[in-house]
């Protein structure tokens, strides 16, 4: 499946940014999927995760209250909604999506390595 991320860009702290994920696969309501971000120098860190269906979701410690995952399967996107943006949110995040058939609960205790398919980024730049 390829993985089209965008909607980055520079803003302010305090402002909002919606990150958008394009799957090409017609099997995209059958994949859990995720985002995940890396800042420079740091290594990668999942922001959320949502279920093949929408109904659960995770988030990771820097997300938690700010941002919110979600998922429709017309098209075949899920977005980042993110609040109140801080500099350290400054990062390149990738969108992953994960082919296996496992719970969301069970691919997530797996990080990075639970997803096999991966968008190329898009930079989010928030400036104080």
């Amino acid at each position: 499946v390829q993985l089209q991320a965008s909607g980055g860009g520079l803003v302010q702290a305090g402002d909002s940014l919606r990150l958008s994920c394009a799957a090409s696969s017609r099997s995209f309501s059958t994949y859990n999927m995720a985002w995940f971000r890396q800042a420079p120098g740091k290594e990668r860190e999942f922001i959320a995760a949502i279920s093949w269906n929408g109904g659960r979701t995770n988030y990771g410690d820097p997300a938690k209250g700010r941002f919110t995952i979600s998922r429709d399967g017309a098209p075949n996107t899920m977005w980042l909604q993110m609040n109140s943006l801080k500099p350290e949110d400054t990062a390149v995040y990738y969108c992953a999506a994960s082919t296996s058939t496992g719970s969301l609960s069970t691919i997530s205790a797996l990080g990075g390595k639970g997803y096999d398919n991966w968008g190329q980024g898009t930079l989010v730049t928030v400036s104080s």
